[in-house]
């Protein structure tokens, strides 16, 4: 759809632009990008006997901005990450991620609201599932208590919070 509008411009008089707002997301497949992980048991376990089928299926949508990391679209369940992440992550992060976005995918397909501003982040129900799995995984792998603690920071969540979705991950901060 492309809209037509006129603004008052101060210099002169009308602002007469077009917007249009049909753009394409490019989507792909997800398995292009992230390959073994259907023999994943934290994967397996999020969409049992699905999870070939959910993850042949999955898209991915790439952005380029230097902030975030990933998530999943609320209008359709696909996976959205940032280049940068994608780039520049250590390996086990970037792993983790997926662990945990995944979940968010099979919460989508649930009919979850992904997105509640009920909650704060790190008490929103569908986040402390996700990191949880997450979290499990991540001991799996071998990261240590520290390392894990680690992982859960990120840049918009404050010391306070941090602490509290550590402990909803069933972990202590010494």
């Amino acid at each position: 759809m492309t809209e037509r509008s006129t603004l008052d411009d101060l210099t002169s008089g009308t602002l007469h632009v077009e917007i249009n707002r049909n753009a394409t997301v490019t989507l792909y497949p997800f398995s292009d990008f992230f390959k073994g992980f259907d023999q994943v048991e934290a994967v397996r376990s999020t969409f049992g006997e699905k999870t070939e089928v959910v993850l042949k299926n999955l898209k991915v949508e790439f952005f380029s901005f230097r902030f975030g990391y990933m998530g999943v679209s609320d209008v359709d369940g696909h996976i959205l990450i940032s280049t940068h992440h994608l780039k520049s992550s250590d390996f086990k992060i970037l792993y983790l991620d997926v662990v945990h976005e995944l979940v968010h995918v099979r919460q989508f397909m649930e009919g979850k609201q992904l997105f509640n501003s009920e909650f704060e982040y790190v008490d929103s129900p569908i986040e402390v599932e996700a990191y949880r799995h997450a979290v499990k995984e991540a001991k799996r792998i071998g990261m240590s208590e520290k390392e894990i603690i680690e992982y859960l920071k990120v840049e918009w969540v404050d010391p306070e919070s941090h602490k509290r979705l550590v402990e909803a991950c069933g972990l202590k901060i010494e």
